[in-house]
């Protein structure tokens, strides 16, 4: 089938150019933030590689009350409207409902829908009506040939600049895993894939501090499987210090080693890419 181009910014998501989703997993100190994104720019002009900086400003589904979930809407929108500005990446974010997502429309280039909110109409809707690209991630819970369904709900809205994001399936209790069929069910769509790769290695009901909370031995692996398999972009929550995060300490990769983590990435991509066009 052939894929569709999604423009974000002048980075063309599905064209044959890999490009990358990064940034921590929840918005902290404004300085983890900052020096988050210079080392993203830095690697992303090393590289050649367009990335789409992400971090949430809020983090609704957090197994207890007591966790950190973010700074809230204006405060968040705030900080990462200063790096838009300073480091002229574009910007997403995840919305929980639907009364979030006019606010965070002028800034965002791209609204993004949580795994486990997928299948939410009203949200999906509002965050159609934007005109803005909306990824939607892929609910644990869901066959991969069944994202056209709620894709189809943003399309009758009248938007089809859509990205469709894999981060693994409900394995048995507290675990995850991710099968390489759904990168073929998710190609067959004809939207531009995305692989989130941190958050395939999360293990439920662990805290998210817990070296057990996360399998970040798993990365390399999975995420040349994925760019083998013929993704558009990776996701990679990554952090200056990893062990410190407020959020999925255990699964964020070090920023510091996300360049030696893309090269073979990029190699994997370029040949895939060449396989697909002879």
């Amino acid at each position: 089938m052939k894929k569709r181009i999604v423009q974000v910014g002048d980075i063309s998501c599905g064209a044959d150019q890999l490009f990358l989703i990064s940034g921590p997993c929840v918005i902290e100190d404004e300085g983890i933030m900052l020096k988050t994104a210079e080392a993203l720019k830095q690697v992303s002009e090393k590289l050649n590689l367009p990335v789409i900086y992400k971090s949430s400003f809020q983090k609704d589904n957090r197994s207890t009350a007591h966790n950190f979930r973010g700074p809230g809407l204006d405060e968040g929108l705030r900080i990462l409207n200063r790096i838009k500005q300073e480091f002229n990446f574009p910007i997403v974010s995840d919305v929980h409902y639907p009364q979030q997502v006019g606010p965070v429309a002028d800034l965002l280039d791209i609204i993004q829908i949580p795994a486990y909110l997928c299948m939410q109409t009203d949200l999906l809707e509002a965050a159609a009506r934007t005109g803005k690209v909306v990824n939607i991630k892929h609910g644990q819970f869901l066959a991969p040939e069944n994202m056209a369904k709620p894709a189809q709900k943003v399309i009758d809205s009248g938007n089809d600049r859509i990205i469709l994001t894999e981060r693994g399936y409900t394995f048995g209790y507290n675990d995850l895993i991710v099968d390489p069929r759904s990168f073929y069910h998710l190609n067959q769509t004809g939207f531009p894939v995305v692989f989130d790769v941190t958050h395939s290695v999360r293990r439920y009901g662990i805290p998210s501090a817990d070296p057990k909370g996360g399998s970040r031995e798993f990365l390399p692996t999975l995420a040349r499987a994925g760019v083998a398999a013929g993704v558009d972009g990776i996701f990679i929550e990554t952090h200056p210090e990893p062990e410190k995060a407020l959020c999925d300490a255990s699964s964020q990769l070090c920023v510091s080693d996300l360049e030696a983590f893309l090269k073979p990435l990029i190699d994997i991509h370029e040949t895939e890419v060449s396989y697909r066009n002879p």
